[in-house]
């Protein structure tokens, strides 16, 4: 998943955003959606971390949530070809 990804249905990311890391403002999201630089610097502010730990955390945070998609996309194609086989 790619920052371009996450900014274009926002709103649904940001709920999943914010569960894992629950310090960020509601009211501050629509200024740091435009610029994940800007997004990372706050992270680091609200978190206690470095700037360095938060843009390693949100690495992960979006690697995690790339491989759970890819592993919906997976099973949803499995489950299809099981379906239409047993056709």
């Amino acid at each position: 998943m790619t920052w371009a990804d996450l900014t274009q249905n926002w709103a649904i990311w940001f709920a999943r955003i914010k569960q894992r890391f629950p310090n960020l403002e509601d009211s501050a999201m629509p200024f740091l959606k435009q610029d994940r630089q800007r997004f990372e610097c706050y992270l680091a502010e609200t978190h206690q971390l470095t700037l360095t730990e938060a843009r390693e955390e949100f690495e992960e945070f979006l690697y995690i949530e790339s491989l759970a998609r890819e592993a919906i996309d997976y099973r949803a194609r499995t489950d299809d070809s099981s379906f239409t086989s047993r056709m």
